[in-house]
């Protein structure tokens, strides 16, 4: 069975969440509380809380104020935050601040229910949009710092690296570029220590992944 407490200011949320725990065979409501001095003297009095159901629009205190003080004072239980602000605007900061999950008062009976079951198993709920919206500001955060690597090049590295990248052996990139072997090895090394990899598969695998072109170097 999850116990699970609910924090919100508004009486009809309280109840409305009791009457859909009410339902399930493995949610019950141990409590519902709508200001912060009394959600920690609950917890104190009730060790057997698994889930706390926290919204962060609180009366004099708020919401992720008494989400730090819960997960500071009682830090095995588990924080969902059920809000009616946008996720894309809070839900990063909550779980910054110790919360498990984030879902919007707006979703489905069944999406919070499934919300509060993963958390309560250990895992993050945060919406599918939301989740494809972090790995996009993940991936582009790398590629900005992958770029600003390649920008650290010389005009001569770059063009040894792009005939590199394009298949070319030592020998040739020597005859095209008019310098010679020792040279192109001299190039080599410094791409492989100003881009930090460890050898010539990386190198051109990085380079490929990053569409290396003039535009780049821009």
């Amino acid at each position: 069975m999850i116990n699970v407490l609910v924090v919100d200011d508004h009486e009809v949320v309280r109840k409305g969440l009791g009457l859909i725990f009410g339902q399930t065979e493995d949610i019950v409501m141990v409590g519902a509380t709508d200001d912060a001095e009394t959600t920690i003297a609950l917890l104190h009095q009730n060790t057997q809380t698994d889930v706390l159901l926290l919204d962060i629009e609180m009366p004099k205190e708020n919401g992720l104020v008494v989400l730090r003080r819960v997960k500071n004072e009682f830090p095995s239980i588990r924080v969902l935050v059920l809000s009616m602000h946008p996720e894309e605007i809070y839900a990063v900061n909550c779980l910054k601040s110790g919360a498990m999950g984030y879902i919007g008062k707006n979703a489905p009976v069944e999406e919070i229910l499934a919300a509060i079951r993963k958390v309560n198993d250990g895992g993050i709920y945060i919406s599918e949009k939301l989740s494809e919206r972090m790995a996009y500001q993940r991936r582009s955060g790398a590629n900005a710092a992958q770029r600003r690597l390649y920008k650290r090049l010389s005009i001569r590295e770059i063009e040894v690296l792009k005939l590199l990248t394009s298949g070319k052996k030592n020998k040739q990139v020597a005859e095209e570029l008019g310098i010679n072997e020792k040279t192109v090895s001299t190039y080599k090394a410094r791409l492989l220590r100003k881009l930090n990899v460890s050898n010539m598969v990386e190198l051109i695998n990085h380079s490929k992944n990053m569409e290396l072109s003039e535009k780049m170097f821009q």
